[in-house]
């Protein structure tokens, strides 16, 4: 019944997933399950490729390595019926259409799971499968200005920030390959397959659990705070060489008095406005002005190496180029050499998650548009014949 496609030994292998994504939430998460060994086939449309491969190499790489891809025309009868007929075959479906344009398409859970009752359809949406705004667009952004995240980020004299792009994406993508694991531990045990949603939305708020159930507890939503306000020992300071540490030092009962005979300040130790509280945060700004003089007196890693050196709570504020580099990045294989779709060896982010008896990896690049088109249909039990009409009528392949 199911296509004969190689074990790679991967955790996932043998599963297989039929992606009908686009951009980068739901995109990110099948690319997820690719990594560790599901055979993910993505569909694109002859007249509406990806618009991610619009964006940048490094965007489409990011979000479609070890897939394969395939040009079929949802929009045609022929076409839609391919789309089906490769879901009588797969494990889960994955989309991230707006809403309604599945059911438009007659592509929606109902008319895939008529087909194959085990599917698990997931779909990535913007507000979610239920309510008012269930069809209303949603991008990136937006997931972040309604979700609460730029509200809490920043000082107060600022308009509100939203994080870098992709964030309530990436979350969301994490969300979905997430529900979709546990769908299939379900089916596992009931063979029952459903249909799940993991919305930029609900990425958001899970991500502020604690945050947000405090406001519910208290009635009380946490200010935005500038810097002078923050915690001396939670908070970030500017070294010599321009760079800038992060303290992680918050309770003052356990870290002040070390923290201060570790750099030769028994003055601040043994001050009773600074040694316990609520004294020291009453005296937070001073605290913090000496100590910005105090971390300018040296480079940011000899700060790092000098403070960690004495099992003090303390990390570099870096860059993406030092995070290239970071030792611990390098060692734990976050970042990873790969062949790029132009012959190079190129380098990527890898899987964070890791397993030791059988880690995810990059096998392959994102596929070319329409790369795999025949080699996966033969795969799927369609007859050269047929791969054949279903070019010439335009229901398969590029234009």
């Amino acid at each position: 019944m199911f296509p004969d496609v190689p074990n790679t030994g991967l955790p996932l292998s043998g599963l297989t997933v039929i992606d009908c994504t686009i951009w980068q939430q739901g995109t990110y998460a099948s690319a997820m399950l690719a990594d560790f060994g599901a055979n993910v086939i993505k569909i694109e449309g002859p007249d509406s490729p990806d618009p991610g491969r619009g964006v940048s190499d490094a965007y489409f790489q990011s979000h479609n390595r070890n897939k394969r891809g395939i040009v079929v025309d949802f929009k045609h009868p022929e076409g839609r019926e391919t789309v089906l007929r490769l879901a009588e075959q797969a494990d889960i479906f994955v989309q991230n259409m707006r809403q309604g344009v599945m059911d438009k398409l007659r592509l929606n859970y109902a008319a895939v799971s008529a087909r194959n009752p085990g599917i698990i359809y997931a779909s990535a949406s913007g507000y979610g499968s239920k309510g008012p705004h269930r069809e209303w667009p949603a991008m990136d952004i937006l997931g972040q200005a309604r979700g609460g995240t730029m509200m809490t980020q920043g000082p107060p004299d600022l308009p509100p920030i939203f994080s870098f792009g992709g964030m309530a994406d990436q979350v969301g993508a994490i969300s979905l390959s997430y529900g979709i694991l546990i769908a299939l531990w379900h089916r596992a045990r009931t063979g029952q397959g459903q249909q799940i949603d993991a919305s930029l939305l609900g990425g958001q708020v899970m991500l502020q659990s604690f945050n947000i159930t405090g406001t519910l507890f208290t009635g009380a939503i946490p200010p935005r705070r500038a810097r002078a306000q923050a915690a001396p020992m939670w908070n970030v300071y500017q070294c010599k060489d321009g760079g800038w540490i992060a303290l992680s030092m918050s309770q003052i009962g356990r870290w002040w008095r070390p923290f201060c005979e570790g750099i030769g300040h028994l003055d601040w130790r043994d001050d009773p406005r600074y040694n316990r509280l609520p004294d020291h945060y009453d005296h937070r700004e001073e605290i913090i002005r000496k100590l910005d003089a105090l971390f300018l007196e040296k480079d940011q890693w000899e700060w790092v190496e000098f403070l960690c050196g004495q099992g003090l709570p303390c990390a570099p504020v870096q860059d993406y180029e030092q995070i290239t580099t970071d030792p611990q990045v390098v060692a734990n294989e976050y970042i990873v050499e790969y062949d790029h779709p132009s012959g190079e060896r190129r380098k990527i982010v890898g899987p964070a998650v890791q397993l030791e008896a059988s880690p995810g990896s990059i096998r392959s690049g994102a596929p070319e548009f329409g790369q795999h088109t025949e080699e996966v249909l033969l795969e799927f039990g369609f007859a050269w014949d047929e791969i054949e009409h279903l070019k010439t009528c335009g229901a398969v392949g590029a234009r």
